[in-house]
């Protein structure tokens, strides 16, 4: 399967959060993002060193800036339960904008095209680590890191993209 790409419709599909009152609800991809200019961004698993401490943080640090810039939505995806993402959330007091979603079983991830198979470290199949910035359910950037790297899927390139052109 081709990964998800510039130009492509996002696929739908389930993931999982807490809500406010603590429950668990399941939710379509498309109903977060139909209508709307969303980022969605993955990480290959909830407290690991470069995700906790660079990947994530950046887009809590920048959510006002790309909020300003037309961004309704950001969505952190993981290959993790969604009792980890709760845990891992909570350890960003100082969030307000980012949602963390968990994607249990990796399907969603391979509907993108985006798994990346540590089981040789013992992790199972995790997804790659990207950003898409996508409008009304179609990627207009398409930014996937290659193995282990953190160059291209912070928010900072994000912000920089935004820049570059208009999200009709």
């Amino acid at each position: 399967m081709a990964p998800i790409a510039v130009g492509d419709v996002i696929p739908d599909g389930t993931v999982s959060y807490f809500d406010e009152q603590d429950q668990v609800q399941s939710v379509s991809v498309h109903s977060l993002a139909k209508g709307k200019k969303v980022i969605i961004f993955a990480v290959p698993g909830a407290f690991t060193p470069t995700c906790s401490t660079k990947h994530v943080p950046g887009f809590i640090d920048k959510a006002d800036m790309l909020k300003s810039k037309g961004v309704e939505e950001i969505l952190c995806v993981s290959v993790n339960d969604p009792f980890v993402m709760k845990a891992w959330a909570k350890t960003f007091p100082e969030n307000k904008h980012v949602k963390f979603l968990a994607d249990g079983a990796g399907k969603y991830t391979h509907s993108l095209g985006l798994e990346l198979d540590l089981s040789e470290k013992g992790l199972g199949v995790r997804s790659r680590r990207y950003a898409l910035l996508v409008d009304d359910l179609k990627v207009k950037v398409a930014n996937v890191e290659a193995g282990g790297e953190f160059t291209v899927s912070g928010a900072d390139e994000i912000l920089k993209a935004l820049e570059c052109f208009v999200l009709s």
